[in-house]
């Protein structure tokens, strides 16, 4: 009997230990959990998948890189101020750090990246907000950055699209990033008097300053499903007028069916969807 106790023991560490293995067999990585499902997934898939859950549909955040890859023809590209970074204009505390920190983790200067492409075969200019460099946060960099995107468009009879992800704008810049709205917003407006189309295409999240300027003065306004877009954030909203916000506020859909954006694209059809805007825009369309 001892023995029997002792050589079941035995099993269940064994067992235990080779469970253990298996465990520590998968590569660190290889899974993602989802947010809002809570399951996990591979990431292989999820990359398969667009960036989009295949479980429950939830949108993960996209680099500006990765929209490029997934809108833009293949090799039409052509970047425009790669080398323009920010300064410190007010001496804010440790903003270098954190700006040579997030160029590290992205490979990037800025939270936008601007450029001429083209898609589907239309010529078109391009600027793709990033919100994993500092959450999209809009500087004096990025907004001359679009600023001057808009303006190439402009002098170029090109149209253009902009993809916006931002907590707004950029606090260690004061002023200078509050600035940008009204830039931006002042060439769009250059642009529009040309006739040219502009064409906003709003994900999660797209808030404050950034969709107070530019990111809602679209000819046509996009959205993917279940971004945020809003000024302030749903929170601050509930504890300034002490009431509870209806079930899906601020959230695209909640937006299309009031009115303020055209329509909800899915990842899949957002290349297709452009391609034929841009067509039905042109001079030859």
């Amino acid at each position: 009997m001892k023995l029997n106790g002792f050589i079941k023991k035995k099993t269940k560490y064994a067992m235990a230990i080779g469970e253990k293995a298996k465990k520590s067999s998968v590569p660190e990585g290889m899974y993602i959990q989802c947010p809002k499902c809570k399951k996990s997934i591979y990431r292989a898939d999820l990359k398969s998948h667009l960036g989009v859950c295949p479980q429950c549909g939830y949108y993960y955040p996209l680099s500006a890189r990765a929209r490029i890859s997934l809108v833009v023809d293949k090799g039409s590209f052509n970047e425009f101020d790669t080398n323009m970074t920010s300064s410190n204009p007010l001496d804010f505390p440790g903003y270098e750090e954190k700006l040579t920190a997030y160029q590290e983790k992205t490979g990037q200067n800025e939270a936008v990246i601007t450029g001429e492409a083209e898609i589907e075969g239309q010529k078109t200019i391009i600027a793709i907000m990033d919100s994993s460099f500092m959450m999209g946060s809009m500087g004096s960099v990025v907004g001359e950055k679009i600023t001057r995107a808009i303006e190439y468009a402009t002098q170029n009879h090109l149209p253009i699209i902009i993809f916006t992800a931002s907590g707004g704008a950029r606090m260690q810049e004061g002023i200078f990033s509050l600035m940008q709205m009204a830039k931006t917003s002042a060439a769009l407006a250059k642009h529009d008097d040309n006739g040219l189309l502009y064409i906003s295409i709003l994900t999660d999240p797209t808030t404050g300053g950034v969709t107070a300027s530019f990111a809602t003065l679209g000819d046509i306004i996009l959205a993917e499903p279940g971004a945020l877009i809003g000024f302030a954030g749903p929170r601050v909203i509930e504890q300034t007028i002490n009431q509870k916000l209806p079930e899906g506020f601020q959230r695209s859909e909640f937006l299309l069916e009031h009115g303020q954006i055209d329509s909800i694209v899915e990842r899949t059809e957002l290349k297709a969807t452009l391609g034929k805007l841009l067509r039905l825009h042109s001079k030859e369309g």
